[in-house]
């Protein structure tokens, strides 16, 4: 099967994908999904390690490598590497997650293969880094959570650190990269020339720490954990009804007095603990047990009516189930199907930016283990002979 484009708005780049794990592998989804020729380089079957999320067949895994092809070369033969190497000629794009110096000592670093091939955008993910202290540390999402500051400012304060509960590292840092890869490609439009591009766990979240960083840098302040309240605005957080708990955001001084208004405490407004942020700020605690105490006369619904017709921010707290039952998202049509002719068909989330011209769909389920080695070669120019003793001798 040749490429299949999920959408016509990358269609005519090629991707070598040669990621692992997650945060390469959701670099490589990205562009996937926008229509990219996405061909991801794993090891053959008698040589790999635990490189799969959950198994070829988990939902991880089916998810992380849609709309890809997947050849199988050994990277430990010099025909590998040269199998490699004539594959990375027809492409514009790789992404790599290799230790740092691994790509080095394979000899497809940016350095050596731009040599023949300038206009090559090369991009790679790491823990923490391509050079410094920590550069060949192994990287895992949940020790860059700890490193950026994350986890200091998640959870409740007398609980200590919290992780947040996704890979949000690996997601960010996979995220940035495809957002990396776009730049240069739409810079090599007018220079003509490729470029290294690499980022890491580590810069992502430190990045996605967004107004904490700026607090510190700016203002000196280090932040501590506000649990389901909103460090600064305030009252922002989980506020319980009668019938459970559900989400509020009041920002701004007209939002506050509708708010008052709404829960029955116009009072709030003047008074002298409540008036304007800072005070709401210092009595915070009194403040949110008033405001549970009128929300328990009433259920969610009740309240989430009568705040969202005042402009006051609010919603339910859903867990996963209803997240997918919830009017709005069936709206969204976020939900996108896939056949897979091994395990039938399959639901799962498709891109959440919607263009109305070259829309992304799922096109393709994940490949099994070097599925389209042989299709693959054969484009390249090989033969059956060569195919054959290839195989033989553990090249793929």
């Amino acid at each position: 099967m040749v490429h299949l484009a999920a959408s016509e708005a990358l269609k005519r780049f090629r991707v070598i994908d040669l990621t692992q794990v997650r945060a390469g592998p959701t670099a490589c989804r990205q562009l996937a999904d926008w229509g990219a020729d996405v061909i991801q380089v794993q090891m053959p079957e008698h040589m790999r390690g635990d490189d799969t999320l959950g198994g070829q067949d988990g939902s991880d895994y089916q998810y992380t490598h849609r709309n890809k092809r997947s050849i199988t070369l050994n990277l430990k033969e010099p025909e590998g590497i040269a199998t490699l190497k004539r594959l990375i000629a027809t492409a514009d794009v790789v992404v790599e997650n290799f230790r740092p110096d691994v790509k080095y000592r394979l000899g497809i670093d940016y350095e050596t293969l731009s040599v023949d091939h300038p206009k090559l955008v090369y991009a790679s993910i790491s823990g923490f880094g391509q050079t410094g202290p920590y550069a060949n540390r192994p990287g895992f999402d949940q020790i860059a959570q700890g490193t950026s500051g994350l986890m200091s400012v998640t959870g409740l304060p007398e609980q200590g650190p919290l992780r947040v509960g996704i890979p949000i590292a690996d997601l960010c840092a996979g995220i940035f990269a495809a957002q990396g890869i776009l730049v240069a490609l739409l810079e090599r439009e007018a220079s003509g020339k490729g470029q290294w591009l690499h980022t890491s766990l580590l810069e992502s979240l430190v990045y996605m720490m967004d107004f904490q960083t700026s607090r510190y840098l700016i203002d000196g302040e280090v932040a501590t954990p506000a649990g389901n309240y909103h460090p600064t605005s305030i009252p922002t957080g989980v506020y319980k009804a009668r019938d459970g708990y559900m989400n509020i955001a009041v920002f701004g001084s007209k939002i506050w007095e509708r708010f008052c208004d709404i829960l029955g405490a116009p009072e709030w407004v003047t008074d002298e603990r409540y008036r304007d942020k800072p005070s709401r700020s210092v009595n915070r605690d009194s403040l949110n047990a008033e405001i549970n105490r009128r929300l328990a006369a009433q259920d969610r619904s009740y309240w989430i009516a009568k705040l969202n017709e005042g402009g006051v921010a609010c919603g339910l707290i859903n867990d996963l189930r209803e997240v997918f039952e919830d009017p709005q998202v069936h709206h969204l049509n976020i939900v996108k199907e896939v056949v897979s002719e091994r395990l039938g068909k399959q639901r799962m989330v498709g891109q959440p930016v919607q263009l109305t011209r070259t829309p992304s769909t799922i096109v393709r389920s994940a490949p099994r283990r070097g599925e389209h080695t042989e299709e693959i070669l054969k484009n390249l120019g090989y033969g059956d002979e060569d195919l054959a003793r290839m195989k033989s001798h553990g090249v793929y």
